[in-house]
């Protein structure tokens, strides 16, 4: 809507008398300047907003510009098939428009039967995961049974939710329980859908692309863990945020799982930096550079547990 749309909805409300317009949303629109005479129902603080960010851009040239935040790149997937389920991720981490690290791990341990891949930042993924992973161990200490997937599933959106998509985890969660295997998808913002196999990340389009054109009910765990290593190169070559290797792990229904490191490595420079001779002038001995003293001080009174402050965080 309008600017001029939205403060007339503001007047249609019953009591409601709107704010003038030097209020912006720094103030608080229940302090003394405020002049809305009931609290409940719609909000419209954000015409204050809006009407800031309009007078911003009437300023700049690209006036339909609007400032959006960054976005992180990686493509993880997963599928069930007949016996279990697959899920796969490529290895680049992304500083914005640079490769922070080439062989960065994205499969996350939840649990023995459960797994789960991230896309988003790398930081509230690991954090997200290890979370969720020691509740799931505390619950099955609890009730000493093995744990289901729609229970992880249940405790990482009620956490994604409570912070309306602060954290930045999107996640592929995957799994093999009492009830079958189980694919879900996370969004960061709460929302959760299970599916026979689904993609997440920049280069999921392209993954898509691969398992809509290739995937079938019942497929084999080669075929599957195949498929899944075709859907991961096509969001490597075609996405420039995801990139590196190729990651797999396999949860199978008889309880075991199988967790693959590099299961592909299309840009591996090993072979070609082994073919350029370099001269001797280049390389560096052990001890061309001399020692002149060594000294060791040993630390007085050392640290101890108690020196340590922990933070509990909302979970």
């Amino acid at each position: 809507k309008s600017n001029r749309e939205l403060r007339t909805s503001n007047r249609s409300v019953q009591g409601f008398k709107p704010i003038s317009d030097t209020m912006s949303e720094f103030h608080n629109a229940n302090g003394p300047t405020a002049t809305c005479m009931d609290p409940s129902g719609f909000s419209f603080d954000n015409v204050h907003r809006n009407s800031l960010i309009q007078r911003h851009l009437s300023q700049v040239a690209n006036q339909n510009i609007i400032p959006v935040a960054k976005k992180t790149g990686t493509t993880i997937v997963g599928m069930v098939y007949k016996d279990g389920v697959v899920l796969g991720a490529d290895t680049r981490a992304t500083a914005g428009t640079e490769v922070a690290e080439k062989n960065c791990e994205k499969i996350h341990y939840l649990a023995d039967n459960i797994f789960c891949c991230g896309a988003g930042t790398a930081a509230d993924t690991e954090k997200t995961t290890d979370l969720v992973s020691s509740q799931l161990e505390l619950l099955r200490m609890n009730t000493k049974s093995q744990s289901r997937i729609v229970t992880a599933c249940t405790i990482l959106k009620r956490m994604l939710f409570r912070y309306q998509g602060q954290i930045g985890a999107a996640l592929v969660l995957g799994g093999c329980d009492v009830n079958g295997p189980h694919v879900y998808q996370i969004y960061p913002h709460g929302s959760t859908g299970k599916l026979p196999y689904t993609t997440m990340g920049s280069g999921s389009l392209a993954a898509m692309s691969v398992f809509e054109t290739e995937y079938r009910d019942d497929m084999t765990e080669d075929e599957a863990v195949a498929l899944v290593k075709r859907a991961i190169l096509a969001g490597i070559f075609n996405d420039l945020g995801s990139g590196s290797n190729c990651d797999t792990c396999v949860i199978r229904m008889d309880g075991s799982k199988e967790m693959t490191r590099g299961a592909v490595t299309p840009n591996d420079v090993g072979p070609l930096r082994a073919m350029i001779n370099r001269g001797n002038k280049l390389i560096m001995p052990k001890g061309s550079t001399a020692v002149l003293s060594s000294k060791f001080v040993p630390s007085i009174g050392g640290v101890s547990l108690a020196d340590v402050v922990v933070t509990e965080m909302e979970t």
